[in-house]
C-alpha cells in the first residue's frame, strides 16, 4: 500500500513520520510532506476558510499533490482534499483525516468514486472537554476579569454575577451533544457534584447517569448550557433568539463547538440587555475577532481564541490513533 500524508504546523513531518510507523511496520510505503505556514495564524486562517467554504476554499501548492495518482490511501490533518485533487488520484481507495470532522474533504464526490473517508473521531475529546469545564470555571468565577484587572493593578470585586455567584455543585448543566467531548465533560462536571442533562436525539446507550431530555427542557432547567456538538444544516442556528428566551436569567452559555451552533447577533442581544447572566466562547463567525464587535464591548462574557482544541497530546498522538483505527477497520489490508 502506498500512502501520502500531509502534515501542518501543528502535526509536522517529523510528528506524522512517527505517528505512521505502524503502517510502515505493516508494508506500507509512506510518503510524508508538510503543508508550510509562516506561522500558525496564517495556518488557522486557510483553516477557517475551509471549514466555511469546503475543500475548494483553498489550493494546495501544486508539490503536495503533484503524483497523487499513485496512492491508495491520503492521509491530512487541515489540508483540504478537494474534488480536482481526488479527480487525480485514480488508485486512491482511502482518505484519512486526523480528526473528527471531514469539511477539509470533497465527501460526496469521494463516495460517487467509492473511496472511504476516515476520520478520527475522539482525538482532542479530553482537550475539548477539559477546556469546557474551564470555560464555566472562569465565566461563573470571574476569573478572565479579575485577572485582566489585576494586570492593570486595579484590585476588582465587583462583577455583573456578584450577587450570586455559583458553585458547580448542585447546579444543573445541560449539556447539546452527548457524544465523545459531551461525555467526558459530562464526568468531569459530575465529579464537582454537578447534575447533568443532556440533548442528543441520536444517544440511545447508556449515559452514566445523565438524564437526556429536550432541548426546551434542558434550556429552561439548566444553570450552564454547554454546547458539544457538530456543525450541521440541521444544527446551524440551533440557538437563536427563541432559544435563548427560554433560559434562566442567571444562566451562562459555553460554546467550545462551532460558531454556526449560536445565532451570534442574537446572542449579543441577549448579554447587552443581560437576558442571561453571561457567556463563554471560544468560536465566532469571523476570526480573528474584529476590534470592533460587539462582543469586545461586554463585561459578561469569558473569550478566548479558538484555543479549545489545541495540545500537544492532542496533536501529537492524533496519527497513531488514526493508525489504530484504520488497522481496525480494515484488519483484511494486514
Amino acid at each position: 500500500m502506498n500512502v501520502l500524508a500531509i502534515g501542518d504546523r501543528f502535526i509536522p513531518a517529523d510528528v506524522m513520520t512517527a505517528g505512521l510507523q505502524r503502517l510502515k511496520t505493516h508494508g506500507a510505503s509512506v510518503t510524508v510532506r508538510e503543508w508550510h505556514h509562516p506561522t500558525l495564524k496564517e495556518l488557522q486562517r486557510d483553516n477557517l476558510l475551509i471549514e466555511q467554504g469546503g475543500p475548494d476554499a483553498v489550493c494546495l501548492p501544486e508539490e503536495l499533490t503533484a503524483d497523487v495518482a499513485q496512492y491508495d490511501l491520503v492521509i491530512v490533518q487541515f489540508s483540504p482534499v478537494s474534488q480536482e485533487v481526488i479527480s487525480r488520484a485514480t488508485k486512491l481507495k482511502f482518505i484519512g483525516v486526523l480528526r473528527a470532522g471531514v469539511e477539509n474533504i470533497a465527501c460526496d464526490y469521494a463516495a460517487t468514486r467509492g473511496i472511504q473517508v476516515i476520520n478520527t473521531p475522539g482525538r482532542n475529546a479530553r482537550t475539548v472537554a477539559e477546556f469546557t469545564v474551564a470555560m464555566m470555571l472562569a465565566e461563573t468565577r470571574n476569573i478572565g476579569r479579575a485577572h485582566a484587572a489585576m494586570k492593570q493593578a486595579v484590585w476588582r470585586k465587583e462583577y455583573p454575577n456578584s450577587a450570586a455567584i455559583p458553585e458547580l455543585y448542585g447546579k444543573t448543566i445541560g449539556i447539546v451533544g452527548f457524544g465523545n467531548i459531551g461525555r467526558l465533560a459530562a464526568g468531569y462536571l459530575q465529579a464537582f457534584g454537578a447534575r447533568i442533562v443532556f440533548y442528543d436525539p441520536f444517544v440511545t446507550d447508556d449515559t452514566g447517569g445523565a438524564k437526556s431530555v429536550s432541548l426546551t427542557e434542558l434550556l429552561q432547567t439548566a444553570d450552564i448550557v454547554s454546547l458539544n456538538l457538530r456543525l450541521t444544516e440541521e444544527t446551524f442556528h440551533l440557538i437563536g433568539a427563541q432559544q435563548l428566551a427560554l433560559m434562566k436569567t442567571s444562566a451562562v452559555l459555553v460554546n467550545t463547538s462551532r460558531s454556526g451552533v449560536i445565532d451570534q447577533t442574537a446572542l449579543v442581544a441577549a448579554l447587552q440587555r443581560g437576558q442571561i447572566m453571561g457567556a463563554a466562547l471560544d468560536v465566532f463567525d469571523a476570526e480573528p475577532l474584529p476590534p470592533d464587535d460587539p462582543l469586545l464591548k461586554l463585561d459578561n462574557v469569558t473569550l478566548t481564541s479558538h484555543i479549545a482544541g489545541s495540545t500537544i497530546d492532542a496533536f501529537s498522538n492524533s496519527p497513531r490513533l488514526f493508525v489504530d483505527r484504520f488497522i481496525a477497520v480494515h484488519p483484511e489490508l494486514f
